[in-house]
């Protein structure tokens, strides 16, 4: 009936005799004419749920307009948008419920038949002979449908008293085990009442011993008192002797600081002289220096010792470089700045000795690409030339690339990159600044005695690591 008065009001309101629902007023009046009954919550959705499968196999010609546009949906999107209209159109067009009561009927089998004949089994559901009563209205079908909904009430009214029995007993069980816990919990507290006591007689006992142990040290405070002032008034003569000591020697310290004074004023005048004799001499060597420059016509070098000993590595190997973008660097730890700001200066890497320091978890092909990357950033902002070893040329398919200003050596088969740095080491003319970064014991020792600065590949990794 809640659904009656909903549509009688829409139409009231609007005034039309189509609504868009596709409810007429002739169907409206025609559904007044009989009494529907009040169904309870769990028939109706029942009734609902038969009508929402079904009514999509009714066809076009059956289904009502309001009804088609759902007949696509899948059923739970149909169950939830649709439920609300199919109520209505069962209650306002009576041949959509009775073409939907044939299918719901057929569907249900023998079941299906015994309602409709008017004869359902007393053992069958009650919501579902309520709702197939609702749908194919036999004889006396109100009946069936109030005898099932009574059951259905007294059902669920059955199931609330034995919930409440259910949760009597569980409250009923929570109350002993509380009673029990309760119990326990005095008991406990009774021992621990006992237990506080006997400690609190203890404490007495040691209360009275400290308390004698404190009036003996306060007698003893006061005999070490009396002592201290007797020391105070030695220390206050001692103290008195020694400030005489100390003006005197101030004294002493202040004709010393005079002599001192005297005599650096005679040696400034000498390191002046020593100075200018200094400059004179590298005035005529640099002088010097530019006429042999000058006399032997020596231009800049196209290539270092470091391209010979590569090229004569990669005709071994059977390796080439290429070169590659540059990335940025960024602040560099003290040691390995000073070290890079020597002029021409050539910095030699042992390749997996860093990367295995500085980042171990990746494989070897991404340690080399992100070391070698990095050092491009390194041979821009220094200007140094700059050249990373890799051992193990002979065990890769294809030779990675070098980005400008980094020259990549790949150790050929029979040699080891300790091996190729020692000699990259002992090409290089007497005199240049050659730099190796290695935490290679051996190898550190190695390049001191050749001449060469070791640094170890921490050092490298940090400056590195501030990008």
């Amino acid at each position: 009936m809640e659904d009656w008065n909903h549509v009688h009001l829409a139409a009231t309101v609007t005034g039309d005799h189509h609504r868009e629902d596709g409810v007429t007023d002739a169907a409206i009046g025609a559904a007044r004419s009989e009494v529907e009954p009040t169904l309870p919550d769990a028939v109706r959705a029942r009734v609902t749920a038969l009508a929402v499968d079904l009514f999509p196999s009714l066809g076009p010609d059956v289904l009502p307009a309001a009804l088609r546009r759902f007949a696509q949906f899948t059923p739970a999107r149909r169950a939830r948008l649709a439920g609300p209209t199919v109520v209505a159109q069962l209650a306002a067009d009576a041949e959509f419920r009775e073409r939907l009561a044939e299918r719901a009927v057929e569907e249900a089998g023998p079941l299906g038949a015994a309602v409709a004949a008017g004869t359902p089994p007393g053992a069958a559901d009650p919501v579902e002979v309520a709702a197939l009563a609702y749908l194919a209205r036999p004889p006396h079908w109100t009946t069936l449908v109030e005898s099932a909904s009574a059951t259905v009430v007294a059902a669920a009214e059955s199931e609330q008293v034995l919930a409440a029995s259910r949760q009597i007993e569980r409250l009923t069980e929570q109350l002993e085990r509380a009673r029990a816990n309760t119990k326990a919990d005095t008991d406990k507290l009774r021992s621990d009442l006992a237990t506080v006591r006997a400690e609190a007689d203890e404490l007495r006992v040691r209360v009275r011993e400290l308390t004698k142990a404190l009036r003996d040290s306060e007698q003893d405070v006061r005999r070490l008192t009396d002592a201290v002032s007797t020391e105070k008034g030695r220390v206050a003569a001692a103290s008195s002797a020694s400030d005489a000591e100390i003006r005197r020697l101030r004294g002493r310290l202040t004709d010393a600081e005079r002599e001192l004074e005297a005599a650096k004023s005679s040696s400034r005048a000498g390191r002046v002289t020593d100075d200018m004799r200094l400059w004179l001499l590298l005035e005529t060597l640099g002088n010097a220096a530019q006429g042999l420059r000058r006399e032997l016509a020596l231009g800049p070098p196209g290539a270092f010792p470091g391209d010979v000993i590569a090229a004569d590595v990669e005709a071994t190997a059977g390796t080439r470089t290429k070169a590659g973008s540059q990335l940025w660097a960024a602040d560099d730890p003290a040691r390995l700045d000073q070290l890079l700001a020597l002029p021409r200066v050539h910095l030699v890497i042992d390749g997996y000795n860093v990367t295995k320091t500085g980042f171990p978890e990746a494989a070897l092909e991404q340690q080399r690409t992100r070391l070698v990357a990095s050092l491009a950033g390194l041979a821009a902002q220094t200007n140094a030339e700059i050249t990373v070893v890799f051992d193990g040329a002979g065990r890769l398919v294809i030779a990675p690339g070098s980005p400008r200003g980094v020259r990549v050596i790949f150790s050929p088969p029979g040699q080891t990159a300790d091996e190729v740095i020692r000699r990259l080491v002992r090409t290089e003319p007497q005199g240049r600044p050659v730099v190796v970064v290695s935490s290679d014991k051996e190898v550190a020792d190695g390049i001191r005695r050749a001449g060469a600065y070791a640094v170890p590949s921490v050092v490298l990794v940090k400056r590195l690591d501030r990008a």
